[in-house]
């Protein structure tokens, strides 16, 4: 026998990506088929529902089903990435994130009734600071249990791997670091959205409008600059940067979260035209591109989400104390 006549081992079958709508071959083939039939019945549902004006399909059973087959994709491209021995084996954070936008509406719409019967007994308003305050918590518990369920349970990554470290005498640097820096982000900011305004000629809404009452900003200081810091920092810097930056590298991992940061904060603007909501959307993601990128920068520099999250958290506190101090200021009438 010629050493040309050794055998070879045999070359291993690529995988099918995703792009593949095909069983053979798979690692989770149920995965993979309750994945796609349940988003796309979901998302016929959806469809039929905004079509026809039923709240029920619109707001109920589309967004059901397309978290359940969204979930089920997220573990399936887990699954199929392991398989693949990629760097980073967990779900898209495109996907997830997707995930937590169809978790957030049918939880809300199960759960809008009830939070409007609590605002009344409350003697406080629907759209009050103290239903913002439980709305954050609740979105929150979404953005950190689609993480639990797809990223950590699936063995993609670990909290400890996505920045989230013990506070102590270096979280509480870290926190100082990231405080210091919201001063010039916020100058940064306010000149960048004022040249959005002047270009679009619109405002972007704020997403905790001020009340006008020390009650309100204390609610809206606990849902803006505690609770929603903390959980978007570990979906957006610990998670979606992590998984990004594995296999992608830094720069474009930074660039990746800053664009999947600034879409998630306008995905449920609505205008009174397309031109109208179109000027919205640019002024709002355009002026939290600054923010975003330091986040990113912070994250990356330090190795742990204290930084960004003391940013985050002081910024949004800045932001917040001042259209209170600018309503309150108004003169009435």
């Amino acid at each position: 026998m010629t050493p040309d006549d050794d055998p070879q081992p045999p070359t291993p079958p690529s995988r099918p990506g995703v792009s593949f709508f095909t069983i053979e071959g798979r690692a989770a083939p149920g995965l993979f088929v309750v994945g796609w039939l349940a988003s796309i019945l979901g998302l016929a549902f959806v469809i039929v529902g905004a079509l026809g004006g039923s709240r029920l399909f619109l707001f109920v059973l589309g967004p059901g089903l397309l978290s359940v087959g969204l979930i089920a994709g997220c573990g399936n491209q887990a699954i199929e990435r392991r398989a693949r021995g990629e760097a980073y084996a967990g779900p898209s954070p495109w996907l997830a994130f997707a995930t937590v936008v169809a978790v957030t509406y049918f939880v809300g719409a199960i759960l809008g009734s009830g939070l409007e019967l609590l605002a009344r007994r409350a003697g406080t308003s629907p759209d009050g600071p103290l239903v913002q305050l439980i709305g954050a918590i609740l979105t929150a518990a979404i953005f950190l249990g689609v993480v639990r369920l797809t990223v950590v349970g699936s063995g993609a990554l670990t909290w400890r791997q996505m920045g989230v470290r013990p506070f102590g005498r270096q979280a509480i640097a870290d926190l100082t670091l990231g405080a210091i820096t919201a001063l010039p982000v916020i100058t940064i900011t306010t000149i960048v959205a004022a040249i959005l305004v002047a270009i679009f000629k619109v405002v972007s809404p704020s997403p905790l409008p001020a009340t006008g009452e020390l009650s309100g900003l204390a609610l809206q200081l606990v849902a803006g600059a505690l609770v929603a810091p903390v959980a978007e920092e570990i979906f957006f810097r610990g998670f979606a940067l992590t998984a990004w930056q594995r296999s992608r590298g830094a720069r474009a991992a930074i660039v990746r979260a800053t664009i999947l940061f600034t879409l998630a904060h306008v995905v449920s603007i609505q205008g009174t035209s397309f031109e109208n909501a179109l000027g919205l959307i640019a002024v709002g993601a355009g002026s939290r591109v600054p923010v975003a990128l330091a986040l990113g920068w912070l994250y990356v520099r330090r190795g742990s989400l204290w930084a960004p999250i003391g940013l985050h958290a002081t910024y949004n506190a800045i932001l917040l104390i001042l259209a209170h101090l600018a309503l309150t200021a108004t003169p009435p009438g």
